[in-house]
C-alpha cells in the first residue's frame, strides 16, 4: 500500500527524489485543510489510519497509485492533479457516469444523511466542487448539522427534501433550488420513502 521513503531496498534514492519533487504530501495536506477535514475523518473515508496519513503528508511515505486514487476521489480530484505541471493544469474535465464512486457523507455509521458522487474530479483547477447527492430518510433526532466555509447551491432533481439552515427549515420539491451561506449549520432530510437526489455545488 505504501513505499517507505527511508527503505534501503525496493525504492531507490533516485525514484524517491523523483517522487519527492511532486510534493504529493503537501498537496494532500492542502486539500484536506481546505475541506476542513481532520486526519481521522479522512481515514474513515479511505480505510487508512490517521498515523499513516500523517506520514504521507509529511513525505515519510509514498502511496501506491491505487491508494492515491482512493484518496484523490474523496477530494474530487484525478491522479493528474498530483503529477501534472502546475502551469499545464487542465481546465476541461469530463466525468463519465461509470467512473464515479459513491461515498457516504458520514462514514463508519448506519445513520447516513446522504451518499455523494463527485461530478468534477477530473478538472484539476476547479473554482467549485459539484456532487450528485442521494438523500436518505432519517429521524429528525439523528440529524447532525454541519457547516463549512463558502457558499452552497442545491438543486433538487427528484423527490422531496427538507433542508434546515440555522433554525429555519425549507421544503424543496423537484426542480427547486436554494443558495445559502454554508457557514450556517445545515442538514438535509429526505421526506417520505421515494428516492430523492440533487446536485450540490460548493464554492470556497
Amino acid at each position: 500500500m505504501f513505499y517507505l521513503k527511508e527503505m534501503a531496498t525496493g525504492i531507490t534514492e533516485t525514484i524517491s527524489e523523483g517522487l519527492g519533487r511532486y510534493s504529493i504530501g503537501e498537496k494532500l495536506r492542502s486539500m484536506r485543510l481546505r475541506k476542513s477535514m481532520g486526519l481521522v475523518e479522512l481515514g474513515k473515508h479511505t480505510g487508512l489510519s490517521a498515523a499513516l496519513l500523517s506520514k504521507l503528508e509529511r513525505g515519510k511515505l509514498f502511496p501506491t497509485l491505487p491508494t492515491l486514487l482512493r484518496i484523490a476521489m474523496v477530494f474530487g480530484v484525478g491522479l493528474d492533479y498530483f503529477f501534472s505541471d502546475e502551469l499545464k493544469r487542465r481546465s476541461v474535465g469530463i466525468v463519465r457516469k461509470d467512473e464515479r464512486v459513491r461515498f457516504p457523507e458520514r462514514p463508519a455509521t448506519q445513520d447516513v444523511p446522504y451518499y455523494f458522487e463527485c461530478l468534477d474530479y477530473r478538472a484539476t483547477e476547479r473554482k467549485l466542487s459539484a456532487f450528485l447527492a442521494d438523500f436518505q430518510e432519517m429521524p429528525v433526532e439523528k440529524l447532525k448539522p454541519h457547516q463549512h466555509p463558502g457558499v452552497e447551491f442545491l438543486y433538487v432533481l427528484k423527490g422531496s427534501l427538507t433542508i434546515k439552515i440555522g433554525g429555519e427549515e425549507f421544503l424543496l420539491e423537484p426542480e427547486d433550488a436554494i443558495y445559502f451561506d454554508a457557514a450556517a449549520a445545515h442538514s438535509y432530510r429526505r421526506r417520505g420513502s421515494k428516492p430523492c437526489t440533487g446536485i450540490i455545488v460548493t464554492v470556497p
